[in-house]
């Protein structure tokens, strides 16, 4: 009742659908050169064989599953992956990242009924992996109509979604029946996964631990090497509103204990550099911006890297990594990305988003937790002043990271009868 009622009103949303995606574009939110792609009307030609459809959520989401594609393309010469994702940041990185041409990047139609049909009669995929956790009706039911064969992976469903849709059960369950399989990242999202009415479900694992080091590429790292020198370094990765202030307040300390620290500064969203820019100029620190292409000189105490796709570079220059998003009700973000790098990982209160992750990692004594803000500057000095702790840290998160790489193996093992019903492999 709900799915038709939902279906019935997307029908006479094309007009406000159109407005709020100029809004979006607007503020840098949406590729208009591409919005073809969103509204259902692909202009990149569908390849010849196999095609399988991995839908992904943003920036995260996306970069997790580049195993998983290196993984697919290997199993079939004649198969092409094709990674969805709703944002620019995503969009911008997976042209990056993907191995062309075998796999390509595509923006998500919009949950229009017209837009979702389009899509799909130009796509025709033979299997669609969903890393995703919002469903969207319209695409969801569009592919049960067709009886492709549909996997959920590297799954999560926080309490408050759990909650949600139990309470339309029904809905769920119909919603939900697209999905032959789910592989969840825990025990408990699996079993959530079963109550709202996937049979198949288990837990797997997650594929963040699969990624390997995040790429740097040499010349940059070399140039920022040698005007670096032997400065302590550290970085906010990853900063959400709110946590800029906090890192130049810890900056600020650490100038009075050693002059020479230099902070590396990484908003999440780089069109954020603006912004954050003019609160380094108001706080009177001397910093130099890396989307301009300056480079930090000796007397510049912050580097603000509001560009994208360098995470791998940051890492590889500070051996201190603040994690943001923690310090503000966000959940924070991987840290198995520093860990692997040698970068020891510091996150504040939020990091609901990786529960069972920070639980392994500070049980291993591979992460330093923090009540709040005031304890950065305290906790980067005493880091920076002490490689022997530093080091034992760094060790003991890469070692959580190394023994779980191989969630990989087991999303592959379990995907085995689809990727063989789809004729893959």
């Amino acid at each position: 009742m709900l799915e038709s009622l939902y279906r019935g009103l997307t029908r006479l949303a094309g007009p406000a659908v159109s407005h709020l995606l100029d809004k979006r574009a607007a503020r840098g939110k949406e590729d208009l050169a591409r919005r073809h792609e969103r509204l259902g009307r692909p202009r990149h030609p569908r390849p010849t064989g196999r095609l399988v459809w991995l839908h992904a959520a943003s920036v995260g989401e996306s970069l997790a599953v580049l195993p998983l594609v290196d993984r697919l393309l290997a199993a079939s010469p004649d198969l092409s992956v094709m990674v969805t994702t709703g944002t620019v940041t995503s969009a911008a990185l997976m042209e990056r990242r993907l191995p062309a041409p075998r796999a390509f990047h595509q923006y998500v139609p919009v949950d229009l009924p017209g837009a979702v049909d389009g899509f799909l009669a130009h796509w025709r995929p033979d299997l669609v992996l969903w890393v995703e956790s919002e469903f969207w009706p319209n695409l969801l039911s569009a592919i049960r109509r067709r009886a492709v064969p549909c996997a959920l992976v590297n799954a999560r469903l926080s309490q408050k979604s759990f909650a949600n849709w139990r309470r339309v059960p029904g809905t769920a369950r119909r919603l939900l029946s697209v999905f032959d399989l789910a592989l969840a990242q825990t025990a408990v999202e699996a079993k959530r996964l079963r109550v709202l009415g996937i049979t198949d479900s288990r837990a797997i694992g997650n594929l963040k631990y699969s990624g390997g080091p995040l790429p740097a590429d040499e010349a940059a790292l070399a140039a920022l090497t040698a005007v670096i020198g032997t400065r302590p370094v550290w970085t906010f990765a990853s900063t959400h509103a709110g946590e800029e202030a906090m890192a130049i307040a810890a900056q600020q300390a650490l100038l009075e204990i050693r002059p020479d620290t230099l902070l590396l500064l990484v908003p999440r969203h780089p069109d954020r550099g603006g912004e954050v820019a003019g609160m380094l100029s108001t706080s009177g620190l001397s910093f130099a911006r890396r989307s301009g292409g300056a480079l930090p000189g000796a007397d510049d105490s912050a580097y603000l890297m509001d560009t994208l796709g360098e995470m791998g570079l940051v890492f590889r220059l500070a051996p201190v990594t603040v994690m943001g998003g923690s310090f503000m009700p966000v959940g924070g973000h991987n840290p198995i990305e520093p860990a692997l790098l040698n970068s020891t990982v510091i996150h504040g209160p939020h990091m609901f988003n990786f529960t069972e992750m920070v639980a392994e990692m500070r049980a291993a004594g591979g992460l330093l937790s923090l009540d709040g803000p005031d304890a950065i500057a305290p906790a980067v000095a005493g880091l920076l002043s002490d490689p022997v702790v530093r080091n034992a840290q760094a060790d003991a998160a890469r070692g959580v990271a190394l023994r779980n790489a191989t969630a990989i193996d087991r999303v592959m093992e379990a995907l085995a009868p689809l990727l063989a019903r789809a004729g893959v492999g």
